[in-house]
């Protein structure tokens, strides 16, 4: 395929945006959370440590998505992906002789960078393609690339960790990384285009936080704090716990996630959107009540279970519901969901830091995240189903 020639099939384009998902966010962002304990036992990082790593990792994840709003709206947006993506697989390899914890936060900072980038630029130029060849309903399946990802980093690390220690633990990660993101790279920027697609809605410039839209966008910045803690921290919780669990505790997270995509689809579609998001926020808290109650294996493995198979339901429900109840808002919808949902996702681990330094265990900060998800769903019961009719 040559530069800016339309691929002969649709299939591959998706294949590679996940691919992309598959290198900033698996093997980018939560592969460390696999990582987290083992790191700590080696000594390279303390607790406290680990819950900021993740904190700047999430700030430089906001701030990625916003500069890449930024750049898309000004035509660089295909220059953005492809040096964020490749870069962010550079960063992974670095990490491999950051053994300076200032140096390591830095990298983290950067990571994040790169992945929000990656995540905003990568599903919108695919996404405009398909909308061009009148498969946009297939758009949702780029996100696969996310379980796959957090599958396969949860994978290498089981598979490696008794080789490896301290900072070279990053290795398996940057390797597969690497390739995956020159590959995706070379076919993303073949794609024709980057920019608006022609005949799509314009933005209207109304007003974005009206009666409609509030309680939702209020509700999805609480799923943003309530997931962000048992995806960050369930293989520290097992390890404070004495838990040796076959599979892991992040690689039931991971099997769990792989079908949530097309099962939440399919579930909106069925009973609509707000009825989905009610029951997602409702097992989302469940999981995190059954870590809070049942100190012990089957309280992981169920928590496990359940926020694995419901957090990406949650980003695709919202962000569909949110396009009904407001479809000429374009970008800067995107980008209030965006900082919504990233913004309390960078606070989690930080209440988590504060607790622990307070003196409480690791499992008991988790109460944050099930009083965020009881609020996203109390929030949600005032969020229309569909666009209310004009008054006339």
């Amino acid at each position: 395929m040559h530069a800016n020639t339309p691929p002969s099939s649709y299939w591959w384009p998706i294949v590679a945006a996940a691919t992309a998902l598959i290198v900033v966010h698996g093997f980018g962002r939560f592969v460390y959370t696999p990582l987290l304990p083992l790191l700590v036992d080696d000594g390279l990082i303390s607790l406290p440590q680990a819950a900021s790593l993740a904190t700047w990792n999430y700030i430089g994840y906001l701030t990625g998505a916003m500069l890449a709003l930024f750049l898309y709206q000004r035509g660089f947006g295909r220059q953005a992906l492809l040096s964020m993506l490749v870069g962010n697989a550079l960063i992974t390899l670095i990490q491999v002789w950051a053994t300076y914890y200032p140096l390591l936060a830095g990298l983290r900072l950067l990571n994040g960078i790169g992945n929000g980038v990656v995540f905003v630029l990568a599903p919108a130029l695919v996404l405009e393609w398909l909308v061009t060849q009148s498969k946009a309903h297939h758009s949702g399946l780029m996100y696969l690339g996310v379980g796959v990802g957090i599958l396969g980093s949860s994978l290498l690390v089981d598979l490696t960790y008794p080789w490896l220690q301290g900072a070279t633990r990053w290795i398996p990660a940057a390797a597969v990384a690497l390739p995956l993101a020159l590959w995706s790279a070379w076919y993303l920027g073949r794609l024709p285009g980057h920019g608006p697609v022609t005949g799509t809605p314009k933005d209207d410039h109304s007003a974005l936080w009206d009666r409609a839209s509030t309680p939702l966008f209020l509700a999805y910045a609480g799923a943003g704090l309530g997931y962000i803690l048992p995806m960050t921290f369930l293989p520290a919780v097992a390890a404070d716990w004495n838990i040796k669990m076959v599979p892991s505790a992040w690689l039931l997270v991971a099997l769990a996630s792989l079908p949530s995509t097309w099962l939440w689809n399919h579930l909106g579609a069925r009973i609509g959107d707000k009825a989905a998001l009610l029951w997602n926020y409702a097992i989302q808290a469940i999981s995190i009540l059954l870590l809070l109650t049942l100190e012990h294996k089957s309280g992981l493995f169920l928590s496990a279970l359940l926020m694995g198979g419901s957090f990406l339901g949650a980003v695709l429900l919202t962000q569909r519901l949110a396009r009904t109840l407001h479809p000429h808002q374009g970008p800067r919808l995107s980008a209030a969901l965006i900082a919504l949902y990233g913004f309390t996702q960078l606070t989690g681990p930080w209440l988590a830091k504060l607790g622990i330094e307070s003196g409480a265990t690791l499992s008991s900060t988790f109460i944050w995240g099930f009083g965020a998800l009881v609020w996203a769903f109390v929030l949600m019961l005032w969020v229309p189903a569909k666009v209310p009719s004009p008054k006339t």
